[in-house]
This record gives C-alpha cells, sequence and structure tokens, in this order.
C-alpha cells in the first residue's frame, strides 16, 4: 500500500500529514477502514488541485481565500503545499504579502485552528518544560516574532503570529523543508495598541507591552530553551522593533545559529536585484550611488550588505560609506543631527542638511530604494528626477504591504516614461505603456531564506556571518537569464524559486565550509545531497528518506 501508519478511519482523514483524501485509491480504502467514509470516486492529486483552485478562484476577496487555503492545510497538508508549489505566482499573495497584512490584523477574529507556539510573560521559568508541549520533536527551523513592527503595520501584538506561520509555509514550498522541522512562534509580551487591549475578542497576552531588562531577560530563557530543546535549529527573528532587532541580533548572532529576516534577508534580496539591476543600466555596482528612504532595520541591513559587497569588489570601507545616503522623516542623515541611532551613524555624513528632493537633486543618485512604510512617497516629482539623472533610473520601492509602497509600479513607469528599472515588495499586476507590458519584479525574502534554511539543514553551521547573505544575494544574481533581464526583470520569475533555493543552499553551504563553521563534511555531489533533502509533496514515504540521509 504504501502508506506506513497505525492509524484507521477517520484518523487517517483527521491526520494532516498522511490524509489523501479522495485520492486514498480502492485498496488503501480498504486496508485503512476508510470504506464509506469517502465518496465513490477515487481522485488523483491533479484532481484535487483544480478543485482547491476553482474554489479559490470562486472566493471574492483575498482573505476568504486565505482561510480557505489555511483549512486545507489542517486537514491535507501535502496537498497544500503541492497546490501552492503548482500555482505559486497566484498564491503567495494569499498565504504572504500582501494578504498576511490583513490576516494579521484580523487575527484574533478569524483564528481556526493551532499551528504556532505563543510564549508569554506567565511563562517565566517555565518555558523549557512547556516547549516539550509541541507535538514535533526535531524542529529544525523557527520563525519568532513579537509582533512590535509587523510589516508596516506597527504593533500587532500577538495578532503578528500569522507571520511566522506565513514565512515557514514559504519555507516548506520555496525550499522544501519538511513541514514537521518548522515551528511558528509568538513571542507575546503584551501591546501597546490600545485597540486590541480594548477588544474582548483579542486572543493575545493583554497587557502593556514589557519592555527593558524583564524583555531581555525573557528573552534569553527562550533562546536557551529552545536550543536545549532542539540543538541544531535555525532561529530566524522577524518584525522586532529596530532598535530591539539590532541589540538582539548583536548579542546572539555568533553565538548561536540565527539571523534577522529584516535586516539579512531583505539586504540579500535587495542587493541581488540591485546587482541584476545594474546589468540592465550598465552602470556597475561598484560605481554607484545609492540613495534610501527609511533609516530603520531593512535599510541599514541593506546598506551594511552592500558596504561588504563594495569592499569585496575592491573600495575601501570609507568609499563604501560614501556610496550609501539615507533620509528619514527628519531630512538626510548627516553628522549634525542629534536624533540618530547607533546605527544609522556610519552612514550620517559630514554635509549641509536637505530634504528627500533637495536629496536626489544634489547627491543625483542612480539607485533610489524605499524601507520608509511610508505609501507614495516617490511621488510624480521623485520619479521625474530621478529619470532626469538617469537614463534607467534604478527604483526599489520594497515596504511591505502593498498599502505602504512607495510607489505603484503603474506610477514608476509612467512617471520616468517607462525606462524605470522597478522593484517592489509587494505584486503587483502587469502594466502596459505605449504597447509595452511591464511585468514588476517582486523583491520579496523568499527568494532568499528558503536557500538559507536548506543550507542550514543540510550542514548544521555554528552560525551564520554576515558573508553568507552576500553569497545568497549574488547567487541569486546569477539565477536571473538574460531573457528576464532584456524584459527589465531584476529577479528570476518565481516559479523557479526550488531551482533558486537549492542554488542559494549551495553557494551558502559552500561558503560556511569555507569558513569551517560546518558540523557535516562537504558531501562529494553536494546538489545531489542538497536536493535529497527536500520535501517532495507527492511522496509521504520521503520523509524515510530524509531520516536515512540526515541520521544513516
Amino acid at each position: 500500500m504504501g502508506l506506513n501508519t497505525n492509524k484507521r478511519g477517520v484518523e487517517v482523514l483527521r491526520d494532516r500529514k498522511i490524509s489523501k483524501s479522495t485520492s486514498f485509491t480502492k485498496e488503501e480504502r480498504q486496508e485503512l477502514g476508510l470504506r464509506g467514509l469517502l465518496p465513490y470516486s477515487v481522485g488523483s492529486q491533479q484532481k484535487q488541485i483544480n478543485r482547491v483552485m476553482t474554489n479559490i478562484r470562486r472566493k471574492e476577496s483575498d482573505i476568504e481565500k486565505y482561510i480557505f487555503l489555511s483549512a486545507l492545510q489542517d486537514r491535507n497538508e501535502q496537498l497544500f503545499y503541492k497546490t501552492i508549489m503548482q500555482n505559486f505566482a497566484e498564491l503567495l499573495p494569499i498565504i504572504y504579502t500582501p494578504t498576511v497584512g490583513q490576516v494579521c490584523k484580523e487575527f484574533s477574529q478569524i483564528y481556526r485552528n493551532d499551528k504556532g507556539f505563543f510564549i508569554t510573560p506567565e511563562d517565566k521559568g517555565e518555558i523549557r518544560e512547556i516547549l516539550d508541549n509541541w507535538p514535533e520533536t526535531d524542529v529544525k527551523v523557527v520563525v519568532v516574532t513579537d509582533g512590535q513592527r509587523i510589516l508596516g503595520l506597527g504593533d500587532l501584538g500577538a495578532n503578528g503570529m500569522g507571520i511566522p506561520i506565513g514565512k515557514l509555509s514559504l519555507y516548506v514550498a520555496g525550499g522544501g523543508i519538511r513541514p514537521e522541522f518548522c515551528m511558528p512562534i509568538m513571542f507575546d509580551v503584551g501591546t501597546n495598541n490600545e485597540e486590541y487591549l480594548d477588544d474582548l475578542l483579542y486572543l493575545g497576552y493583554p497587557h502593556k507591552r514589557m519592555v527593558g531588562a524583564p524583555y531581555f531577560e525573557l528573552l534569553d530563557e527562550f533562546i536557551v530553551a529552545i536550543r536545549d530543546k532542539f540543538p541544531d535549529v535555525l532561529i530566524q527573528f522577524e518584525d522586532f522593533l529596530t532598535p530591539n532587532a539590532y541589540e538582539i541580533l548583536n548579542k546572539y548572532q555568533h553565538q548561536i545559529l540565527c539571523f534577522n529576516d529584516d535586516i539579512q534577508g531583505t539586504a540579500a534580496v535587495a542587493l541581488g536585484g540591485v546587482l541584476s539591476a545594474s546589468r540592465i543600466s550598465g552602470i556597475p555596482f561598484k560605481d554607484s550611488t545609492i540613495l534610501f528612504l527609511g533609516a530603520g532595520s531593512a535599510a541599514t541591513g541593506i546598506a551594511d550588505l552592500m558596504v561588504s559587497a563594495l569592499i569585496e569588489e575592491g573600495l575601501t570601507k570609507e568609499e563604501a560609506h560614501n556610496r550609501l545616503w539615507f533620509v528619514d522623516i527628519n531630512g538626510l542623515l548627516v553628522q549634525s543631527r542629534t536624533d540618530l541611532l547607533p546605527h544609522n551613524l556610519p552612514y550620517a555624513h559630514d554635509t549641509s542638511h536637505m530634504n528627500f528632493i533637495e536629496a536626489i537633486k544634489h547627491l543625483k543618485p542612480n539607485v533610489l530604494i524605499g524601507a520608509s512604510g511610508a505609501g507614495g512617497t516617490f511621488t510624480q516629482e521623485v520619479i521625474e528626477t530621478m529619470s532626469t539623472i538617469n537614463k534607467r533610473p534604478i527604483i526599489f520601492a520594497l515596504s511591505n504591504p502593498t498599502s505602504k509602497s512607495e510607489c505603484t509600479a503603474a506610477e514608476a513607469y509612467t512617471y520616468s516614461n517607462g525606462q524605470a528599472i522597478f522593484a517592489s515588495g509587494s505584486p503587483f499586476p502587469d502594466f502596459e505603456w505605449h504597447g509595452k507590458t511591464y511585468t514588476t519584479a517582486q523583491g520579496n525574502n523568499v527568494y532568499i531564506f528558503p536557500g538559507i534554511g536548506l543550507a542550514c539543514i543540510g550542514m548544521k553551521p555554528s552560525h551564520l556571518p554576515d558573508d553568507t547573505f552576500m553569497v545568497a544575494a549574488t547567487a541569486l544574481a546569477n539565477c536571473i537569464d538574460q531573457s528576464e533581464l532584456d524584459a527589465g526583470r531584476v529577479y528570476p520569475n518565481l516559479t523557479k524559486l526550488r531551482f533558486i533555493s537549492l542554488e542559494i543552499a549551495k553557494a551558502v553551504s559552500l561558503k560556511l565550509i569555507e569558513l569551517g563553521l560546518t558540523k557535516i563534511s562537504k558531501p562529494a555531489d553536494l546538489h545531489g545531497y542538497l536536493e535529497a533533502l527536500m520535501y517532495n509533496q507527492n511522496i509521504s514515504q520521503s520523509a524515510q528518506h530524509f531520516t536515512r540521509l540526515m541520521y544513516g
């Protein structure tokens, strides 16, 4: 029969890991006690996928589509992931940005089933004990958030759990990480969002946020506990407030296997996009002048990685910093300002104060990157000015969700007379301008973190130095082919995501091996080794194959 389980009857159908619903054969129905519990017809997995997509396309709103897919994940895991992979471009905006923003805002209202783990201040001193309640025994990837800075939406408290759930779905679909190896965690230390504190339906810890030493003590207890429970686990920090994000990353980056996706993942995908865009514009990356709108963790994370990449191309550190400029809500980052945070200081230049448009006219950047969380800030004047300065201006509006994007694809192409090399954080539909169709490249972190996760599972490194993210960015840029560049795309088609993730995993693995950070020696066939670790939604027995690879 092929399905190895002791369960029978409805237990089989209600186990999301093994249920195949109407795909169970007549023989399987007989052996598993399913006769009478399913309709007569035995449908192929493809027929099931077609049924799922038909139902999704009937839904009137994206949030309804999300709820439908979430319910599918609860009852038939393999079908859920197979459907996602077969329709990735269509469903990515549903399972993640931009829909996940609305999902988070409404999380307490649409909550249906357990999909994650919640830690609160009341668990202090007992976190390790309660981790034993998680049903899986071999977690390899954790995505954790405290919900304080969800996308560009702010403090959503425990409602931010939608982010770890969504990210880990992408680890599975995009990087082949097995679902049982994934654990979404909400570090729920309260919220300062009065709307939620006054909402009787709010599911989170109903108190003002824990701050200061108690916050970091509880976080440290969590880190110690999760690593004791799962020693080789990769911890991804997600959507923490900028000062906390940097403090946490600086403390743990070289101690444990972890990274911050908003800082390092965003940096890698942005760098990869700019490297590709430079091939289109004809201006080498090392000769670029780059202006950021926004100076939070995402923006400075991108800049930090770009500094490393520019040094790699032969510039001094000082020369690299001189290529990078920032504007925030108070104008250009200059040394005379007294309101800058520590992560901003390396990018504060000795020049006079300017507003955003003045900075563009004075600095004449060829690359403009938006990571501000402020929608509509790349105005017609901004884009027209960039287009006057540059024949092919590179304009990246990376803020999520769509409502927070610095400009739309239509605005970028219209105001630049079709000359902009454009990428966005959230998806935009194709745009036609003067008979030419422009397909917007989405600079989604999904290009990066699944491959990072696969490399970590395969090689078991002690930690992830910044070099690994630069390698990942370069690997991403190398995955785009000339036809895509000719069409104005700076990121490869998402239909190639598993291929991209595998290429990034190989490049990162080689770098980790070179640095001597892995527990696993270099396999004779690295490509084959990593590919064999990837989850196959068609084959239930693939778990057994994985076990043989990892544990002998």
